[in-house]
């Protein structure tokens, strides 16, 4: 079973539109409807906001729907919760205002119903969420079909290798680790799920990216930010696509260093019966006891293997 505070910096769609949307389908304001057109375009540059202090665009694309359909506060109480981060997670009404570009007044009107509705608090000048956010995110992990089907694949891969391993979807430029396995290790190293990554600094990234088209590869490196967090391992949009065509070549891609000095990872893309990418299968490893050569010949088979195994059942 997940451990509930894992769900922090997951989807919160899943389960927020029957929660609130009661609250935000009120008439909009004046202020409220000349911010609309503003909050769709900064949805798609707004930096999104993570659990940990790696942070990189999000463009998720939108699903169109009629404009009769459309409760635009649904969509702005969204862009709210998701402007709290573990570096910003008590704000005032401007900062949050400032966060999500939506009007100061329209901004306190959310924060006072989250707050009523039990998923915020304050002390009348600073606005924080509470543990019932929580409840949000784990509604993807309790339904989604993906993370049950993957979890006693990975168990026994973790067992078979002594490795944490996990599954990773891809999220407009960040990496979601959706599943993850008991460590077989007293301490173990790897990614919770619901931890966000930025693309380019894990193997799951490029071994997502491998499968898409030329045009599509190129428009998401063009939009990316490259961010980075090892000075001795400093990629670039050129570097990267080198990375991602050789990940394209192999079937799988060993990243190390990229992340941090002594990680290293490995992972393979993990498709459907159709041969389409639906996820990463990936492990990250200490780079002092794991070599590229020793993850070839130890590690990688077994996680081809279970990958294979794996295209039968998503």
């Amino acid at each position: 079973m997940f451990d509930e505070t894992e769900f922090a910096a997951l989807f919160v769609m899943q389960r927020t539109l029957f929660a609130i949307r009661r609250v935000f389908n009120n008439p909009l304001t004046s202020s409220d409807r000349i911010a609309d057109n503003s909050i769709r375009k900064a949805d798609k540059t707004m930096v999104s906001p993570s659990a940990s202090a790696l942070v990189s665009k999000s463009t998720t694309k939108a699903f169109p729907i009629d404009q009769e359909d459309l409760i635009a506060g649904v969509g702005r109480v969204l862009t709210v919760i998701e402007a709290f981060n573990d570096e910003c997670g008590r704000m005032t009404v401007t900062q949050v205002a400032e966060r999500t570009g939506i009007p100061r007044t329209a901004a306190r009107r959310y924060l006072l119903n989250l707050c009523h509705f039990g998923y915020g608090d304050t002390d009348g000048k600073f606005y924080w969420l509470t543990p019932r956010v929580l409840r949000l995110g784990q509604g993807y992990l309790d339904g989604a079909r993906l993370p049950r089907l993957v979890q006693p694949f990975i168990q026994r891969l973790a067992m078979s290798s002594g490795e944490t391993v996990n599954v990773s979807v891809l999220d407009g430029h960040e990496l979601v680790y959706v599943a993850r396995s008991n460590s077989p290790r007293v301490v173990s190293i790897g990614f919770y799920a619901g931890a966000r990554v930025p693309a380019h600094v894990v193997g799951a990234g490029p071994a997502i990216l491998s499968t898409l088209p030329d045009s599509n590869l190129k428009k998401w490196i063009l939009a990316h930010e490259f961010s980075t967090f090892n000075t001795s391992a400093v990629l670039t949009a050129k570097k990267f696509e080198k990375v991602i065509l050789k990940a394209r070549k192999d079937n799988y891609c060993i990243s190390i260093g990229n992340l941090d000095q002594g990680l290293a990872g490995v992972a393979v893309p993990l498709r459907d019966r159709h041969g389409e990418c639906k996820a990463a299968l990936s492990m990250t490893l200490q780079s002092s006891i794991w070599s590229e050569e020793k993850i070839k010949e130890k590690l990688l088979p077994l996680i081809i293997e279970t990958a294979q195994v794996l295209r039968a059942v998503i």
